[in-house]
């Protein structure tokens, strides 16, 4: 089996790797990973912007760029929605382009989906000493797979999972949201990481970069102990030593 990593433009930029945990989880998996380089932002920011043309010149690139995938895998709900879920919206009036669309998203897998529903797999032989909580991203919502991430955290040896209240609430990130409304999204994250505080967890767990870097920011700069990890990291890991739980983070 081989798929095509989707590495998203916040992976991209921010949390490469998150993109090496992805690649060395789905290889220890037997599964070859190709790296389409000429794959760009899926156009999400413009579409939430009201910005569909550009939305669209970005799909028409997308679309593109991956054709030839036998899989498509992104470690982020956000984008794995936007391919999913809008693309065949944005090219409803446009019929090649729309059956480009409908082929792309039959194809594109949020991480966790793809190894719970193509793979058949829960338990990874991943292992991380401590306690964590699970901050779910709300693209998984709509994707219908929110409980997904905690299926596979259950079998990671040595992580003990403990409940983060309003575990399913937005962390107020929202992409170009957290740009257009500061303050709202400033409110947001506060009560999302003080939901994470109490918890007494070592480790904030979630399956989206644009969360990560919110949660992550605010925890930074509050001075927390709790350290924020991708879903990829956790699972590609066999210890608390792995390289990929660095302390990387977001500027």
């Amino acid at each position: 089996m081989r798929v095509a990593l989707m590495v998203t433009c916040l992976g991209d930029v921010f949390y490469p790797h998150v993109g090496w945990a992805v690649v060395r989880l789905l290889e220890k998996l037997g599964v070859e990973v190709d790296f389409p380089e000429a794959q760009t932002c899926c156009g999400q920011p413009h579409f939430n912007s009201g910005h569909w043309e550009d939305a669209r010149a970005l799909a028409e690139h997308t679309m593109r760029v991956f054709a030839d995938a036998e899989y498509v895998v992104t470690p982020s709900g956000s984008c794995a929605a936007m391919v999913k879920l809008e693309y065949p919206e944005l090219f409803r009036e446009q019929p090649r382009l729309h059956a480009q669309a409908l082929a792309l998203a039959r194809k594109t897998w949020e991480l966790s989906a793809f190894l719970i529903e193509v793979l058949r797999c829960e338990d990874v032989g991943a292992r991380l000493e401590g306690k964590a909580v699970y901050h779910m991203s709300c693209h998984l919502r709509p994707l219908g797979t929110g409980d997904y991430p905690l299926r596979l955290l259950r079998h990671v040896r040595g992580l003990e999972l403990v409940p983060l209240e309003r575990y399913d609430e937005c962390c107020g990130f929202g992409g170009s949201f957290s740009v257009r409304f500061p303050d709202i999204s400033a409110a947001m994250v506060r009560d999302k990481c003080r939901c994470i505080e109490q918890s007494g967890a070592d480790y904030v767990i979630t399956t989206d970069a644009g969360c990560l870097m919110n949660i992550s920011g605010y925890l930074r700069r509050q001075g927390s102990r709790i350290r924020p990890l991708h879903l990829a990291e956790v699972l590609a890991s066999d210890g608390v030593r792995h390289h990929g739980l660095s302390a990387r983070r977001a500027p």
